[in-house]
């Protein structure tokens, strides 16, 4: 098992990880950024089209008013599109615009081309060493979803 030092640095090296290349495709893009809690609905949207408020609610782990205002900032933003279910009126089904796509696609593209740009400066082993470690992570991401 690993140490509690070294499990601490993994999350502090993925932490930062994350946070760095935000920055960094933000300003490659040079648009604004969209609060983290924006970006988290617009991914699951995307991994599931049609999706209720409430189940975003229920999958984000946050209240349905803060999902109600996130739906609201991101429609105005034309990056959201709401509909009503046409089976029941009350439920609110989420969908992508294309503009979302388009940006997603965007942050997509300028975030491969950071990693690729900063993998080259690495020696090959660390380099395929980290390549490698990607199925592991999605391991450990999965088992993250599982639990409670």
């Amino acid at each position: 098992m690993a140490s509690e030092e070294a499990v601490a640095r993994f999350g502090a090296v993925v932490g930062e990880l994350h946070r760095l290349l935000r920055r960094k495709v933000v300003a490659r893009v040079h648009r604004d950024s969209l609060p983290e809690a924006q970006v988290e609905l617009l991914h699951l949207v995307r991994a599931e089209p049609g999706i209720s408020g409430k189940e975003v609610a229920r999958r984000l782990g946050t209240a349905p008013n803060t999902v109600s205002t996130l739906v609201h900032d991101l429609t105005g933003a034309g990056l959201l599109a709401r509909e009503r279910d046409p089976n029941d009126r009350r439920v609110v089904r989420l969908t992508l615009t294309d503009a979302a796509r388009t940006r997603m696609a965007d942050h997509a593209a300028h975030r491969s081309a950071l990693l690729t740009e900063a993998l080259a400066t690495l020696d090959p082993p660390a380099r395929d060493a980290i390549l490698a470690a990607a199925p592991h992570l999605d391991a450990l991401l999965d088992a993250l979803r599982a639990r409670p």
